[in-house]
């Protein structure tokens, strides 16, 4: 018994002597591979026991185990679990150094941030709401879809295919259009220097070369004097330096939709250099009718890191593309009268038809716009580091539209329409080249006269036998060079100074030429002492050069020798800029405040509307000075919390056109700059299983200029320009994503906001030629407490992607958007009497997906991708856009019974413009969904598809 006893105790002495002994520490940091920021909140546990801890504010860890060997298993929301291995001697500490996650949706191919003229918002560091998109859920969701639709699923974004022409897309954040959001690419700006335009078809290819999208709501993060008003959206293409590899891949969808593109990246070769290709190819017909189109892609990027402390990336790229669009919104009216059963037919196009069998357009756009840069890191010391960035853009190409009349027939005329809606382009070639024909609602058969001898087209629309009709094309090319250089210091642990310049030279080329005279001989470019069209320095011009919509392939071509028709101006904008930001930063805390100044020249050259010797034919430069200061705070209450706030204010230069109205050289004598006031402030949480974030934000804007199409049938290619408009945009957003279970992840966001514009207006309308109409009288329009429209005030949405089987994952999403309203038409805004924006009826779409990642090849290491999307699952019939505000009737309208049928009098009550003008009127009309079927409008998109299959070596 005496040694049983004595054996026990020795065995239990050896087995807590043994546990106390193996005890040790584990520690480490866990990063991000996207950003190369740290992951605070991320689980660390030993795998087969319940020790854990989660890492703090900085992604550290200490964790003490109770073995001298094991594993680690790190888990984070949005990123592969990640399994470590450890030895660790008795009472000792081994350090397993930064430990990188990787986004369970995307391979970044080892991207890394280096460059500081890049603001990209770090989670838990930089005070603004920011979503980030990666280039998985990019590639693997986009499809055949627009690159801005990826965008949908975040807070306070409603973006549409507008008409639906091939990168016809538009989008709004908080409300606002995207001339005033800022888009960067590679911290770039692209938005257009006179008109702060963004056309997503001259960037058809990007979607291909995008590492990561980073939407910033609001003023954002960037140090740059940058219209980043609704917010600013930056776009990370792939590095040259990224690893060895490439991928092939080939795609179909609806509508004889086709893409195929290859790539290859050599990785960084041992002499320093690296090299990274891109090439695609994208054809359709589009999903809208008459909308065929045919797009390039290409990429090159060589990098070379001459030694550790200078780095180059050169990067070239281009997407030349031609598309036909539907650019007239047909009325509700139209679509159902060419659909069936009473439903609309969501494909109608009432701008095209066929000539000779052939799709015939009479809008067609068409651009190739290069892009060139040469980034620099220059490390100078290991608190100092100078990033700077110089490129080019040439843009060439322009949009087509019709003009001139057959019998006071203008292209969009019922009367030169087939019975299926289409234009009879037939018919006008026909009369065009002198052959008899028969217009309806014209009496007998009709042969056109010549002059001089000659078929001659023109401009004009009056009713007689001699015009014709043409295609013609508004030319809107340009060249751009600027550059930007980002001065970075760390003046001690805690502050951070940046310092910059921001330098640009733009031209801007615009005039019209001929694409089809479609049979005729010539066309009369005389000048116009009434209109003020053509050259009045070469006022007597009979022309014959067609030039088709078609890109050109050279980025340097010069269009000087083409012969012009109705105007033919320049506009040439200057930039210089400066900015500084201070920022401070501790394990909590992380304060900014910024500072931008610019000033921009503006000037105007003519060769067309004044003679060579008036010195308006050239203006001297108008310089404007416009600049922001803005700053705020982020404070990380513990691991998981943390909340901000954000304030800024801009004064920021007017768009070319305001600075010179009416497309004349006269400065504008009530210039002024438009102002900006924003406030935010947001709460974040993170933990290892869900992540969510909220915003309140609150925008003021005044002394706003802007331009709009003018939905007018009869002025097609017009607009209206409008001045001193104020909004208040104000509203709150919710972000979430959670990972229920190791296979099933979800994601959701709400957003509600409440945008209004404060006071009056003034517009003016202009046709497709800048001639004013209505004898350039200007309007007020009385705007006050209207719903800001053209995007929704309120949207939601809840996805989920679950793994069925190891890398076969099965995703969907539901979306819904309500309070829509319709873009400002003038003509219902022009009494101060009025019913405000129309509002459009809510709907819900779904979107679904399949992925299969097969892994093939030597090792494993290369990988087959199947992906399949459905977009609007359900097929619903919905409303995208109105151009128009035309409200329904009702009794409550109209007084007394006469015995007019439904009890009505024939008399209306006076009510604004909008509404009807007579019984008859009432009786004529009807109501789509709650929606009067004069109003012209965008149906969004039915079921679409698209397959894609990739092999990554």
């Amino acid at each position: 018994m005496k040694n049983f006893k004595k054996w026990a105790f020795t065995g239990l002495l050896l087995v807590v002597v043994s546990t106390v002994f193996s005890q040790g520490k584990v520690t480490g940091s866990i990063t991000d591979s996207d950003l190369n920021g740290s992951l605070p909140g991320a689980n660390v546990s030993v795998k087969g026991t319940n020790t854990a801890v989660v890492t703090d504010i900085d992604g550290k860890f200490t964790l003490t185990v109770a073995s001298a060997s094991g594993q680690l298993i790190i888990s984070y929301v949005g990123f592969e679990s990640k399994t470590v291995s450890y030895n660790v001697a008795s009472g000792q500490t081994t350090n397993l150094g930064s430990i990188v996650l990787v986004s369970n949706n995307n391979q970044l191919d080892e991207i890394v941030i280096k460059s500081t003229v890049l603001d990209i918002a770090k989670d838990r560091k930089t005070p603004v709401a920011v979503s980030t998109i990666k280039a998985a859920e990019i590639r693997d969701k986009l499809g055949n879809q627009e690159f801005p639709e990826i965008l949908v699923n975040t807070p306070s974004v409603y973006a549409t295919k507008s008409g639906g022409g091939f990168g016809d897309s538009r989008i709004n954040i908080r409300g606002f259009d995207q001339r005033n959001i800022a888009v960067m690419i590679n911290g770039v700006p692209v938005n257009d220097m006179e008109n702060g335009a963004v056309f997503w078809s001259n960037w058809a290819g990007l979607s291909d070369v995008t590492s990561y999208m980073q939407v910033q709501r609001g003023l954002g993060s960037s140090k740059l004097a940058i219209s980043s008003v609704g917010g600013t959206i930056n776009v990370i293409t792939k590095s040259s330096d990224v690893k060895e590899g490439g991928t092939i891949s080939a795609g179909i969808a609806n509508n004889d939709y086709i893409k195929n593109q290859i790539s290859y990246n050599t990785g960084k070769m041992k002499n320093g250099f690296s090299t990274s290709i891109l090439l695609s190819q994208t054809r359709g017909d589009g999903y809208v009718d008459g909308t065929k189109f045919a797009a390039a892609n290409y990429y090159l990027a060589f990098g070379y890191e001459i030694n550790k402390k200078n780095d180059l990336q050169f990067t070239f790229t281009g997407a030349p593309q031609w598309h036909n669009q539907r650019s007239n919104a047909p009325t509700i009216n139209q679509y159902i009268k060419y659909g069936e059963g009473g439903e609309p037919n969501r494909q109608y196009n009432s701008d095209w038809g066929f000539l000779n069998g052939r799709e015939f357009s009479f809008r067609t756009n068409y651009y190739h716009k290069p892009v060139m840069s040469l980034n620099w890191e220059y490390k100078i010391s290991d608190k100092t580091k100078l990033s700077t960035v110089i490129y080019g853009s040439w843009g060439r190409g322009g949009g087509s539209n019709g003009t001139g009349a057959i019998r006071g027939n203008r292209f969009f005329s019922d009367n030169l329409r087939k019975a299926d809606g289409s234009i009879n382009v037939d018919l006008i070639q026909a009369w065009n080249s002198g052959q008899t024909v028969s217009i309806p609602g014209t009496v007998g058969s009709s042969t056109r006269q010549q002059i001089g001898g000659f078929y001659q087209n023109s401009g004009s629309s009056t009713s007689n036998f001699t015009n014709g009709i043409s295609k013609i094309s508004s030319i809107n090319s340009h060249n751009w060079y600027g550059g930007i250089s980002n001065l970075n210091t760390k003046l001690n642990q805690n502050l951070t100074l940046d310092f910059g310049i921001d330098i640009r030279t733009y031209r801007g080329i615009h005039y019209q030429n001929i694409n089809d005279l479609l049979g005729a001989d010539n066309y009369n470019a005389n000048y116009d002492p009434i209109t003020g069209n053509n050259d009045i320095n070469n006022p007597i011009r009979t022309l014959t050069g067609t030039y088709n919509a078609l890109p050109n392939g050279n980025p340097f071509f010069n269009s000087d020798y083409q012969q012009k028709i109705n105007y033919n101006n320049d506009g040439e904008v200057r930039w210089l800029g400066a900015f500084s930001q201070l920022e401070y930063s501790t394990d909590k805390l992380t304060a900014y405040v910024q500072a931008a100044v610019s000033q921009q020249g503006f000037k105007r050259v003519d060769y067309f509307k004044y003679l060579s010797t008036n010195e308006l034919a050239s203006t001297s430069y108008k310089n404007i000075i416009g600049g922001n200061v803005k700053g705020g705070i982020n404070y990380n209450i513990d691991s998981r919390n943390n909340v901000f706030v954000n304030s800024g204010y801009y004064s920021k230069q007017p768009f070319f056109n305001a600075v010179y109205p009416n497309n004349a050289s006269i400065v504008n004598g009530n210039l002024t700059n438009e102002k900006i006031m924003g406030f935010e402030a947001g709460y974040g949480y993170r933990s290892p299983k869900v992540g969510a974030t909220l915003n309140l934000y609150h925008t003021t804007w005044s002394d706003r200029y802007q331009r709009l199409n003018d939905a007018a049938t009869d002025n097609p290619g017009g607009y209206y320009d409008f001045t001193g408009i104020k909004e208040v945009h104000s509203g709150v957003e919710l972000e979430v994503n959670a990972k229920v279970t190791s296979k099933f992840k979800v994601n959701g966001m709400i957003s509600v906001g409440n945008w209004d514009y404060k006071g009056t207006s003034i517009s003016n309308r202009f046709d497709n030629a800048n001639n004013p109409i209505a004898g350039g009288t200007a309007t007020t329009l009385f705007l006050d407490k209207v719903k800001v429209g053209d995007a929704a005030q309120r949207t939601a949405s809840i996805g989920g992607n679950y793994e069925i089987l190891k890398r076969v994952n099965l995703d969907a999403n539901y979306r819904y958007t309500e309070k829509l309203y319709a873009a400002i038409s003038p003509g219902n805004f022009s009494v101060e009497n009025n019913y405000g924006s129309l509002e459009l009826p809510s709907f819900g779409l779904m979107d679904a997906g399949f992925s299969y990642k097969m892994l093939v090849g030597k090792n494993k290491k290369d990988a087959v991708n199947f992906r399949v999307n459905v977009n609007n699952v359900l097929d619903k019939i919905y409303i995208a856009d109105s151009r128009t505000n035309q409200f329904t009737a009702t009794e409550a309208e109209y007084t007394g019974n006469t015995g007019n049928g439904a009890g009505l009098n024939s008399t209306l009550i006076p009510t604004p413009a909008g509404k009807y003008t007579s019984y008859q009127d009432y009786q004529n009309r009807g109501v789509y969904n709650g929606v009067d079927n004069r109003n012209q409008v965008f149906f969004g998109f039915g079921r679409t598809w698209n397959f894609t299959l990739s092999y990554n070596f």
